[in-house]
C-alpha cells in the first residue's frame, strides 16, 4: 500500500491504530472523563509532544508552559489564521485555534503541540481531533460556567427582592420581581416559610423548593444561617407543596407565618423562625404559627394604637422611606441578633446598630434594658398590625393612654398569671429564676449573684422553663417579650415608660456597655 509521498508508506496495522487512539479520545467525552488537563497530557504522550493550552490572553489551561512565537500566538488567538506550523531546526511546532462559542473571530483557547519529529498523518489527524475535542469541553465549561452565573445572579436577584420586603419596600420589591417573575408579587399578602436542613444539602433544598413551588414562591437561601431556606409564598397551595416536600427528606423541617401582608415580611419571618423551632419536635417536621392568645388581643384596641402611635411619635418628622428602614431594622433587631437582622437585610452589623441606635435615641428608649425592649417590640408590632396611628381618628388623646393603664384588664392579668403559674410545680423554683434573670436583661452572671447561685445554675433553669412555658426564651425575640410583658402584669417586673420613667437621659444609647455572652438582641 502506497501512500501520499510525504507520508511514507502506510502500515496495513495502521487501521488498529487509528482505531485505538479514536476510541481513546472519545472516552475524554465520557462524563467521568471530560478533564481538560488529562485530554492535554494524553495528547502530549500519544503523538510524544510538549503540549500547551492557553486562553486567548494568554493563560495557561492545561500542559506545560511553551516559547512560543508572540506574533504567530497572536494571528491564532485573533482568528486571523485558523492555525500555524513553525520549525525552528530543533522542533516542529504546530499551533491551533479552539474556537470561542460566541460571535466574532476571536478564539477561546491556542493548542501548541511541539514535539522533535516532524508531524505525520497520524500525529496531524489526532491533533485535529482533539482540538475538536477540546473545543467541546471549553464550550462545554464555558456553559456551565454561564450556567453557575445565571443561578447566581438569580439568587442575589431573589435576595435583593426578600431585603426589599424585609425593609417594607414592596413597591420596588415588585417593580424588581416583574421583570423575570411577572406576577409573583402581585397579591397583597402572603406566607413565610422557613425550612432546614444539613448545611451541605441546603443548595439542593433550594432547588427542589424551586421545583415544587413551580415559580410560585420566592425561594431565598437565607444569608443569615446557613441551614435555613427562606420561602415567600403568595399562592395558596405553597404550604402544602412544602409540606410534602419535607415529608420525603428525613433531616428536613418546616416553620410557617400566617398569611401577612407584604410589608410584614420581617414580622412573618419572625414567626416562620418561631414555628420552626416546634417543628423539630413534631412527627411530621412541620408546623405553623401558633394561633394562641397573644397579650396584645387582649387590650383594648383603640387604647393599644394611642399609645403606640404616642411611643412613636418622634418617628413621625422623618422621610417616609426613611422611618420605614429604621423600624423594619429594628423590628428585626429586637427579634434576632444584630449579625442576623445585617445578613438578612444586606447591610453591615454596624448599620443595624446605627439605626437602632438612632430610633433609641428618637424613642428616649434604653434598648439595653430587657423590659423597654419589650414595650419597644409592643409598639413596633402594634403600628405593624394596624398602620401608623392618626390620633384624629381615636376617642382617647394619645397622650392620655399609658402603657400602665394597658396593663391593668382582668384578661390580661389572668393570662400572666396563668403563664407564669406554669412554673410554681417545679421545685426548683423555675419562677423565681425567671424573673430574676428578666430583671437582670437576660444576663444569667447578674442574675446569679442576685439568687446567690452560678450562673450555669441559671441557664439550667431558663432552659428547663421553656419548654413548660412553650416558649422559646434564650434565643429571644417574640417569646422572651412575651414573658416579660407578663412579669409586667403581674407587677414582679417595674412597667418602663419609654422616655419618661427612667428620667433625661434615659434612652441615650450606651454604645460602650459591653456584650453579654447572654444577650440575644441588640448586638
Amino acid at each position: 500500500m502506497v501512500g501520499r509521498p510525504d507520508e511514507g508508506p502506510v502500515s496495513p496495522r495502521s487501521h488498529a491504530g487509528d482505531s485505538l487512539w479514536a476510541q481513546e479520545l472519545l472516552d475524554h467525552l465520557r462524563p467521568a472523563g471530560r478533564d481538560l488537563r488529562r485530554l492535554v497530557a494524553w495528547l502530549g504522550r500519544t503523538v510524544q509532544a510538549a503540549v500547551c493550552l492557553q486562553d486567548a490572553h494568554g493563560a495557561l489551561l492545561a500542559g506545560e508552559r511553551l516559547p512560543l512565537d508572540a506574533a504567530v500566538v497572536a494571528d491564532v488567538a485573533t482568528g486571523r489564521v485558523f492555525a500555524a506550523s513553525v520549525e525552528d531546526g530543533v522542533r516542529h511546532v504546530r499551533l491551533v485555534g479552539i474556537r470561542h462559542p460566541g460571535p466574532g473571530p476571536a478564539v477561546g483557547a491556542v493548542l501548541a503541540v511541539a514535539r522533535p519529529a516532524p508531524f505525520d498523518r497520524q500525529a496531524a489527524d489526532i491533533l485535529g481531533h482533539t482540538a475538536s475535542v477540546l473545543e467541546l469541553l471549553l464550550r462545554d465549561k464555558e456553559l456551565a460556567e454561564s450556567g453557575r452565573r445565571l443561578r447566581r445572579a438569580t439568587a442575589d436577584l431573589r435576595l435583593a427582592i426578600l431585603q426589599l420586603l424585609m425593609v417594607e419596600d414592596t413597591v420596588s420589591a415588585r417593580r424588581v420581581a416583574a421583570g423575570l417573575w411577572p406576577g409573583l408579587l402581585e397579591e397583597d399578602t402572603a406566607r413565610v416559610y422557613v425550612l432546614e436542613s444539613a448545611a451541605d444539602e441546603r443548595d439542593r433544598l433550594a432547588e427542589v423548593c424551586g421545583d415544587a413551588t413551580d415559580g410560585g414562591a420566592l425561594v431565598v437561601r437565607c444569608p443569615a444561617v446557613d441551614r435555613h431556606v427562606i420561602v415567600v409564598g403568595p399562592a395558596s397551595d405553597v404550604g402544602e407543596r412544602l409540606r410534602s416536600l419535607v415529608i420525603g427528606r428525613p433531616g428536613t423541617f418546616l416553620g410557617g407565618s400566617p398569611r401577612q401582608r407584604l410589608a410584614l415580611t420581617a414580622t412573618a419571618y419572625g414567626q416562620a423562625v418561631t414555628a420552626l423551632a416546634v417543628a423539630r419536635f413534631r412527627p411530621d417536621r412541620a408546623a405553623v404559627y401558633a394561633a394562641r392568645t397573644r397579650p396584645a388581643q387582649l387590650m383594648d384596641p383603640a387604647a393599644l394604637r394611642a399609645w403606640a402611635g404616642a411611643v412613636l411619635r418622634p418617628l413621625d418628622a422623618l422621610p417616609h422611606h426613611v422611618r420605614a428602614e429604621l423600624l423594619a431594622t429594628t423590628r428585626l433587631g429586637l427579634e434576632f441578633t444584630a449579625v442576623s437582622a445585617a445578613k438578612v437585610l444586606g447591610v453591615s452589623r454596624n448599620t443595624v446598630r446605627a439605626r437602632m441606635d438612632r430610633v433609641a435615641a428618637l424613642l428616649g428608649a434604653d434598648l439595653s434594658r430587657l423590659p423597654v425592649r419589650a414595650v419597644a417590640h409592643a409598639a413596633l408590632n402594634t403600628e405593624a398590625a394596624y398602620g401608623p396611628c392618626d390620633p384624629r381618628g381615636l376617642p382617647d388623646p394619645p397622650c392620655r393612654t399609658r402603657l400602665t393603664e394597658l396593663l391593668r384588664t382582668s384578661a390580661l392579668r389572668a393570662w400572666a398569671e396563668g403563664l407564669l403559674g406554669r412554673l410554681d410545680d417545679d421545685g426548683r423554683d423555675l419562677r423565681g429564676t425567671l424573673r430574676a434573670w428578666t430583671g437582670a436583661d437576660a444576663h444569667a452572671e447578674r442574675a446569679a449573684q442576685v439568687l446567690g447561685v452560678h450562673a450555669q445554675t441559671v441557664r439550667e433553669h431558663v432552659r428547663a422553663a421553656e419548654p413548660v412555658l412553650e416558649r422559646r426564651l434564650t434565643d429571644g425575640g417574640t417569646d422572651l417579650y412575651e414573658v416579660v410583658l407578663a412579669h409586667l402584669v403581674t407587677g414582679e417586673l417595674p412597667v418602663p415608660d419609654l422616655g419618661a420613667a427612667d428620667g433625661p437621659g434615659a434612652g441615650a444609647p450606651k454604645p460602650d456597655q459591653p456584650d453579654s455572652p447572654d444577650s440575644s438582641v441588640h448586638r
